[in-house]
């Protein structure tokens, strides 16, 4: 299984396609997705407009919680 998480230019996150309410609950599905067996693949989008401490709070929350499968994709929009 693959979860993509976006993280929009102005903070907002989405968890496969869907708006994620605040930091509680993006922490509750991260959690959720840690318990599962196996762990599904977190495919991080940010988009290129993304303040970096969004996509670090989204990273960190991700390690401490335990997920282990947690990729950053779509870096070609970061070349020039």
């Amino acid at each position: 299984e693959v979860v993509r998480i976006d993280v929009d230019f102005d903070g907002t996150i989405f968890w496969n396609g869907e708006t994620v309410a605040g930091r509680e609950a993006l922490e509750q599905r991260l959690g959720g997705a840690a318990a599962t067996e196996p762990q599904p693949e977190i495919h991080l989008r940010p988009n290129k407009l993304a303040q970096y401490k969004d996509v670090a709070m989204v990273m960190a929350t991700a390690q401490r919680l335990g997920l282990t499968k947690l990729g950053v994709v779509g870096n070609e929009q970061f070349v020039k």
